[in-house]
Parts: C-alpha cells; sequence; structure tokens
C-alpha cells in the first residue's frame, strides 16, 4: 500500500507538470486554427490522461504475467514524456520568473507615480519564443528516447593496447575480450544477441572475460540463450563473475532459501556454459614457462547501497608472487575505494556495472552521462599511476530498453 501511495503522489506531480506545460502550449497555439487549437488540446490531455492511467497502475500489475513490452517500454516512454515535460518546465519557468520581474518592476514605478495609460500594472504575457524553445526541447528529448530503442543490439567494438612493463614476454600480444551486463531477462530479439556474439567470436580472443550481470533477477531469464553463450569459448578459457543483479536482490522472494537456490541455480548455468565463476578466487594463467594471476571477487560497491560480498581478502593471497596481475570486479567504484589504496600491484582492473546509463553523449574529444555524477569512472579506460581500468558500457540494457550516446559493447585488449 505503501508503494502504491508513492505511485500517486507521483501520478499527482505530474498531473501538476501537465497542466503547467499545457499553458505553454496553448501560448504557441493561440494563432492557430480554433480546429487546430481543438486537435491539438484534445491530442495533449488523451496522452496526458493514459500517461496517468498507465502510471497509477504500475504497482498493482507488477506483480502479474505481463509482458516485457508493458514492462519495459511502456515505462520507457512515461519516463522520456515526464522529462520532456520537466526540461520544457524549465524554460517556461524562466519566461515566468522574466514575467513576475517585469510585472513587480511595473506594479512599483506606477505606485511611484509614473504616467502610464492604465491604472496599474498588468499580466505580462508569455514569451512565445521561451514557449517554443521549451517545447521543442521537451520534444528533441522525448525523440532521443524513442530513438534509442532501435540501438540497443548496436553492438560496437572497443579495441584498447595496453604497454605494461612487467607483463611477462610469453603473455605480450595476448587478446583479451571482455564482456559485461548481459541481462538476459531484458533481450527480446534473439537473432540480434546471436550476432553480437558472433561478433564477438570473430576477434578470436585468447581468452575472454565476463564481468558480472549475466541476468536481471532470475536464473531462468537464461533459459532461452544458453544455445547462444554456450558458443562464447576461447584457447585459454571463459571467467567470469557474478554483479549485484545476480544475487536477485531487487525482487521480492517467498523465503531466503528461494533466493539463495535462486543463485546457486545460477552459479550451476555459468558451468553449463562452461564459464569458469570466480568467487572470491584466483587462477593462474600459465603460457610458455610464464604466468600471471587472475582474480574474480564477488559484487562490492562503494557508492549508494550496492552490496559489499566481495572479499580481496580471499582472493588476493597467493598471487604476490606473480609479476602481473588482473582483477574482475563488477563495480567500478571499488577500484578507488580498496584496490588503488591496498593492493598497488593490481595492474588492470575490468568493471562493468553502470552501462553508461545507457544515456549520454560520447565522441573522440567530450564523454558526458548524468551517471558520472554519481561515478568518477563510468565508461572507458582510466588511469592512476601505473594501474588501469577499463569500465564496460555493457553487452546488454535494464529499465529502459534502449541506448543513446552510450552504446552497447564489447572490449578487445592486446597487452604489450
Amino acid at each position: 500500500m505503501r508503494r502504491s501511495g508513492i505511485w500517486w503522489l507521483v501520478a499527482a506531480i505530474l498531473m501538476l507538470i501537465d497542466v503547467y506545460v499545457f499553458q505553454a502550449v496553448k501560448n504557441v497555439m493561440q494563432y492557430g486554427s480554433e480546429k487546430t487549437r481543438l486537435w491539438i488540446t484534445v491530442i495533449y490531455w488523451l496522452i496526458a490522461v493514459l500517461g496517468w492511467v498507465a502510471l497509477i497502475a504500475l504497482p498493482y500489475i507488477q506483480g502479474l504475467q505481463v509482458s516485457k513490452f508493458f514492462r519495459n517500454y511502456v515505462f520507457a516512454i512515461l519516463v522520456g514524456l515526464f522529462m520532456a515535460k520537466l526540461i520544457g518546465s524549465v524554460f517556461f519557468l524562466i519566461d515566468d520568473i522574466r514575467r513576475g520581474i517585469v510585472w513587480i518592476v511595473a506594479f512599483f514605478t506606477i505606485k511611484s507615480g509614473a504616467h502610464f495609460a492604465d491604472n496599474g500594472a498588468e499580466p505580462i504575457s508569455r514569451s512565445v519564443f521561451l514557449s517554443w524553445m521549451g517545447i521543442g526541447m521537451g520534444t528533441t528529448l522525448l525523440g532521443t528516447f524513442l530513438y534509442g530503442f532501435g540501438n540497443k543490439y548496436n553492438y560496437q567494438m572497443k579495441h584498447i593496447r595496453l604497454q605494461f612493463p612487467n607483463l611477462p614476454n610469453a603473455f605480450k600480444g595476448i587478446k583479451i575480450a571482455q564482456i559485461s551486463d548481459i541481462h538476459s531477462g531484458s533481450f527480446n530479439n534473439k537473432p540480434a544477441v546471436v550476432h553480437g556474439v558472433n561478433m564477438l567470436l570473430q576477434e578470436k580472443p585468447d581468452l575472454i572475460l565476463f564481468t558480472g550481470d549475466l541476468v536481471n533477477d532470475r536464473f531462468e531469464e537464461m533459459n532461452d540463450y544458453m544455445d547462444v553463450f554456450d558458443k562464447v569459448k576461447a584457447p585459454m578459457g571463459v571467467y567470469s563473475i557474478l554483479g549485484n543483479h545476480d544475487y536477485g536482490d531487487y525482487i521480492q522472494w517467498p523465503s531466503v532459501q528461494a533466493k539463495q537456490q535462486n543463485v546457486e541455480k545460477l552459479k550451476k548455468v555459468h558451468a553449463a556454459l562452461r564459464w569458469r565463476l570466480l568467487m572470491n578466487e584466483h587462477v593462474i594463467l600459465e603460457k610458455n614457462g610464464d604466468a600471471i594471476a587472475l582474480m574474480g571477487i564477488e559484487n562490492w560497491g562503494a557508492k549508494g547501497r550496492f552490496p559489499k560480498y566481495g572479499k580481496m581478502e580471499l582472493a588476493f593471497p597467493g598471487t604476490e608472487k606473480y609479476p602481473f596481475k588482473i582483477l574482475m570486479s563488477h563495480d567500478p567504484s571499488h577500484w578507488d575505494a580498496e584496490v588503488r589504496p591496498m593492493y598497488p600491484d593490481i595492474d588492470l582492473m575490468l568493471s562493468g556495472h553502470t552501462h553508461g546509463m545507457q544515456f549520454g553523449v560520447e565522441t573522440l574529444f567530450f564523454k558526458w552521462s548524468p551517471v558520472q555524477w554519481m561515478y568518477k569512472q563510468w565508461a572507458g579506460l582510466y588511469q592512476e599511476g601505473n594501474q588501469y581500468l577499463y569500465v564496460n558500457r555493457g553487452f546488454g540494457f535494464i529499465g529502459y530498453p534502449g541506448r543513446v550516446g552510450i552504446l552497447p559493447e564489447i572490449a578487445i585488449f592486446e597487452l604489450i
């Protein structure tokens, strides 16, 4: 009941925003014909009312067997509409502040005895320019949300060449592939996923590392994709870890035992794929008489309420004598919080988790996403001293069924 009450409150706020935005809509259509104004009014309020109904209904249908279309796409459209109106409201608010200042100045000018044709300060009309700006910016934002639906399987290959003076000679030139955040529970286009896996295999990596979030919540989400990801193989093996979503922490379970059984069955999924799941442990990779250490820990997050299941004190011991070390840790906040200050001889840490928020701008010279307000390292390569961190943008998606600017990724590292 409490959750449904929150949804009612959100719906009420959305209603107030809709009323506010409509004042600007009326302003820009004041010169249109009566028929045009009528049609715009009907369409505007029809969309608004449908949005209210869908929003209010969400808490009541979440427990029902509804299609992914409703859970993902409709919710994304609601968020897009809300954000579009919120962005537009910023311009409308600027206009209202301008009108208020002009009105106050006029009012006190009249009080001081200045001559005006009227006997008082009249309301100042809205700026058609600012109204159009607000509507244009809001519409553009909504359009990008809708456009992003078509980008969620637009896999991008990222090639990264890293030089390490302490890398053993036998490993120089090794090709390592990283994928992360598969989120199989969000997929609805199996051929597209197959294409992404084929792109990975065409690179012929020596080693493949998966850095967590195989599912959204439940191990069954992999059922339809076992025959896709069991093709993910490499000569030196495939190694994996768990991400925050793999523990089932974000849904209600009938019992603690049911939740634990889900995690155990997910571990068996990794085994069935022939992926070596590292649970706060390390393995030694050997090649032509040389050896390096590969560590993998459970999820460890320093931000928000993300769990700290990972235990470096179990994974690290035994790796000290090896000259080169790679760590797989799902959450990039682990790097600054524990890895760099306490384990300075870990050469490369591979993470995922952020997805780049699946929304942002990324060019050769500029990179931005709202997720950077929470995560210092959120996409791509970072370096501090001799240590490197790479944050994968994710293979899959969750929540918003799309990508805008920050596209799904397959990372290929060449170590020299």
